[in-house]
């Protein structure tokens, strides 16, 4: 499960830049200047939850029980990435709702870390 979540982290992360560097540089030509925002804070948030899943992979390593964050934060990617992003490429307005259930899904990840984190000695 930590190679799953180390190699999803890395992915989403790359793809992140890519995304980031595509809003910047080729968007900004076909959308309106608030759908580039969305974009870019789809790009900002995919990118911090892609490094939390490389730190969920580290941390299971050295013995942290995380699948549930790990699962938790690709949740959240897709979801509130993905309808951000899609909601700045379409302006589909029916995408809104899906958005705030990837924020939970992080919130969520991030409270399983929080937990697990107090339980472990270190």
């Amino acid at each position: 499960m930590a190679k799953l979540f180390l190699l999803a982290g890395s992915v989403f992360c790359m793809l992140s830049v890519a995304l980031g560097a595509f809003a910047a540089h080729g968007l900004k030509y076909h959308v309106s200047e608030h759908a580039v925002g969305i974009f870019k804070t789809a790009a900002e948030y995919q990118m911090t939850h892609g490094l939390a899943l490389v730190a969920v992979a580290l941390l299971m390593k050295w013995g942290m029980r995380l699948k549930w964050a790990g699962h938790a934060f690709i949740a959240g990617i897709v979801l509130f990435s993905g309808s951000l992003y899609l909601l700045a490429l379409t302006g589909a307005k029916w995408l809104g709702p899906i958005t705030p259930i990837g924020g939970t899904c992080f919130i969520i990840g991030w409270l399983i870390l929080i937990v697990k984190a107090a339980k472990q000695p270190l």
